[in-house]
């Protein structure tokens, strides 16, 4: 904050004249942002007088001039007729009467004629036709109707209103084509048409020229098509250029003129990178993310030194980095993911990683290889890291803690080894540990606790041993947990109670033992659980299911047409910004059905009833248990998708009908024991395996009355007549081995058997 003051004790000179004011101190303040005030104060004096009194009320006046502004006659007609061709559901516009322009809803006035000079109707769900009428406000300089429900055309008629400097028609619906006639806008600064859909055809060729004073065009998030107006290269005035999110092709221009900002991401641009050799001191952002471009990248890129963000991600760069590939000390952003570059990782990215400002760094999904080299450690700014998708080898760097200021770490999907460093608790404020698919080992570590913050911990994959520690219950904040598919083993115990966010736990595929605890079904907010192929015993706890309200209410959206594909692939997905002032900004998504997954475990006893009266549920295994007891109707549970009681002993009749789940594609409920007819007025005909492998039971078949279910028709298992075969010989080996071994004990026990025997070998 700069701070000028101007101090009036005695005398103070306003305007080149000296005006007595004994009492009055002025401050002016001026901040970064552009804010500006004044702000007074004051300090006794024995000479306050009405002179002073009246200089005060003066400069009050001056201050807060009266805003009453008699709008021009004709404007209003014109603003009358706008306001009636669209529709105002919220009676946003409701204050437009009377001739007091400042009463005027968005409309600003010049002071002296009445002239409307602004208008600003941003968010206020405006719709429907622009009456032609409008184009009459010829005094116009500044026109925002962004973000609203505007469905027509662009007006040709706003080429009339030649002292346009803004226009802004962004978050609408406008469609067609950029009309001809805003060639004729000569005094236009900004043009931003981004977000509206149905804009199409190609780039005007006019737009890089018609105007002297184009300074920012941001066309992004429509559908233009076709290659870039060679206008555009030209344009000398031009700063900020935004086409992304379109359907633009060809070759991206080396622009001649000094742009600021360039962003051409998501676009169908292929060719090499150029050099921008005449934004060298100029481009402060550079994003042709999600493009075609090929080839390396070229060294002349760090070339632009006043680069703050670059993003070439998602293109098919390949290739070495050359180790001259050194950017300024500006860059906040390096994001080169998702190409197809290889060798080993940069050991530096900047030319002095001291005065480093590297906020974001992101070299996931390619093919680095080698080591993650220790310079690394030394980018003390960085707040996220990225290499996950690569061929990296080796340890995670002792010094990672170095990095006091990392919220992400993703090294997942790598071949990198040994523990993980304890070092890492250095890294405080991490709020996402991603660790998966590589070959880690060890145990994991007490002293994790000191990260407080961390929402996500994925570990999974790996090989990692031994048991949970308690002191995880420090990491309150945790939302994500995967342990899955590692070593390790022991029973649960309760420090992950204190994890009171979790959405999604996956124990899967571990060693451990004991019973489910009762806290199980504890967490308000849980998404998933997934605690199969472990060797857990006992029961499942009979609680009160209602504390999940995710498992109990249907309003989760479905993140997959299968089931069981929503259940086994579980996303997360991490995304990042920076913003202006070099803050990180995270979050994340999280794609999973609702389930609950205790399949392959040494269950036994019955399964509760409250689990079937979940209306939120969408997946429910808990196959290959040693369950039992009768199965409770599944009319209730609204939303399953998807349940398997496979193998398991569950016995009695099927009850109820399950017509009215219209989501369930997925019933499994063979190699039980299950008795009894299923009829199809039930509405299980749609799902025909899904009673193999239960003997006693029937399940009506139209015409063909009851078919018995005892034969295995689901996947995995093979009929009695495939296995007659090798069953047959089994049987006939083991009879023949028990009838040998019985034949050969009688006979020594008979004493002329044994005589003979001996004397034989004598």
């Amino acid at each position: 904050m700069k701070l000028v003051r101007f101090s009036v004790m005695n005398k103070n000179w306003v305007f080149g004249k000296s005006i007595p004011f004994p009492c009055m101190r002025v401050f002016w303040v001026c901040s970064s942002l552009a804010a500006q005030k004044w702000v007074s104060s004051f300090s006794p004096s024995k000479s306050l007088d009405w002179h002073a009194l009246l200089f005060l009320f003066l400069v009050i006046l001056c201050l807060n001039p009266s805003h009453s502004v008699d709008l021009n006659p004709q404007d209003g007609a014109s603003l009358l007729a706008f306001k009636s061709s669209i529709q105002d559901p919220n009676k946003n516009l409701s204050s437009w009467m009377g001739s007091n322009c400042s009463d005027w809803t968005g409309i600003a006035c010049e002071n002296k004629t009445g002239r409307v000079v602004s208008i600003k109707l941003s968010d206020m769900n405006l719709s429907g036709q622009i009456n032609p009428g409008f184009c009459n406000l010829s005094f116009l300089e500044h026109l925002v109707l962004s973000q609203n429900n505007f469905s027509c055309s662009i007006p040709t008629c706003f080429g009339n209103l030649i002292r346009l400097r803004t226009v802004d028609l962004s978050g609408n619906r406008f469609q067609g084509v950029v009309p001809e006639t805003l060639m004729k806008l000569e005094n236009l600064e900004e043009l931003v048409l981004v977000g509206n859909q149905y804009l199409k055809g190609p780039i005007p060729s006019w737009i890089g020229n018609f105007s002297t004073k184009l300074q920012k065009l941001d066309l992004g998030f429509n559908s233009f098509s076709g290659e870039l107006p060679e206008s555009l290269s030209n344009s000398t005035s031009l700063k900020y250029l935004d086409l992304r999110n379109n359907y633009l092709k060809g070759d991206v221009f080396d622009f001649q003129q000094p742009l600021v900002l360039l962003n051409l991401m998501s676009n169908r641009f292929s060719g090499t990178l150029p050099c921008f050799s005449a934004c060298k001191q100029s481009l402060t952002v550079l994003n042709l993310a999600n493009n075609s471009i090929f080839g390396g990248v070229p060294t002349c890129i760090a070339s632009l030194r006043a680069l703050v963000q670059l993003n070439l991600s998602s293109n098919h760069l390949t290739y070495k980095m050359s180790p001259r590939l050194l950017f300024s000390e500006q860059l906040l952003v390096l994001d080169l993911s998702n190409n197809d570059i290889y060798g080993p990782l940069p050991s530096r990215i900047v030319e002095t990683i001291e005065k480093s400002g590297l906020v974001l760094l992101d070299l996931s999904h390619n093919r680095f290889s080698g080591g993650i080299p220790s310079k690394i450690t030394e980018l003390r700014s960085l707040q996220a890291l990225f290499l996950s998708h690569n061929l990296l080898v080796g340890e995670i760097p002792a010094r990672i803690g170095n990095l006091t200021y990392l919220q992400v770490i993703d090294l997942s999907y790598n071949f990198l080894s040994g523990s993980i460093p304890l070092n890492i608790v250095g890294c405080f404020q991490l709020l996402a540990l991603i660790l998966n698919n590589n070959n880690l080992s060890g145990e994991i570590q007490p002293e994790l606790d000191a990260l407080d913050s961390l929402k996500i911990l994925d570990i999974s994959n790996n090989m990692i041993s031994g048991e949970v520690p308690l002191t995880l219950a420090g990491c309150k904040s945790l939302e994500i947990v995967d342990f899955s598919s590692n070593n390790l083993s022991g029973n649960l115990n309760d420090a992950i109670t204190k994890w009171s966010n979790l959405r999604y736990l996956s124990l899967a595929r571990n060693k451990f033992i004991g019973n489910l605890p009762s806290w199980l079904f504890a967490f308000e907010v849980i998404q998933l659980m997934d605690f199969s192929s472990n060797k857990f015993s006992g029961s499942i706890p009979d609680v009160n299911f209602n504390i999940c309200s995710n498992f109990n209410s249907g309003d989760i959206s479905r993140p997959s047409k299968d089931p069981f594909a929503a259940k086994k692939v579980v996303n997360f997905k991490v995304s990042t910004a920076v913003d202006v002032g070099s803050e990180l900004r995270f979050n994340y998504d999280l794609s999973s059905a609702v389930g609950i997954d205790l399949s392959n475990n040494l269950l036994h006893g019955s399964i509760p009833e409250g689990l079937f009266s979940l209306e939120g549920l969408q997946y429910l295994n808990l196959s290959y248990n040693i369950l039992e007891g009768q199965l409770p109707g599944l009319e209730n549970m609204q939303s399953v998708r998807a349940l398997d009681l496979s193998h398991n002993y569950l016995s009695g009749e099927i009850p109820g009908n399950i017509s009215i789940l219209e989501d369930l594609t997925l019933l499994d409920l063979s190699y039980n024991c299950f008795s009894g007819l299923v009829s199809e007025k039930q509405g299980f005909k749609r799902f025909p395996g899904a009673f193999a492998g239960n003997p006693e039971l029937c399940v009506e078949s139209s015409g063909e009355g009851c078919r018995s279910t005892g034969y295995p028709t689901v996947p995995g298992k093979i009929s009695d007549s495939e296995s007659e075969g090798p069953i047959s010989v089994w049987v006939f080996c083991l009879s023949a081995f028990v009838s040998f071994y019985l034949g050969t004990v009688s006979l020594l026990c008979s004493a002329r058997a044994r005589n003979y025997f001996l004397h034989t070998k004598a």
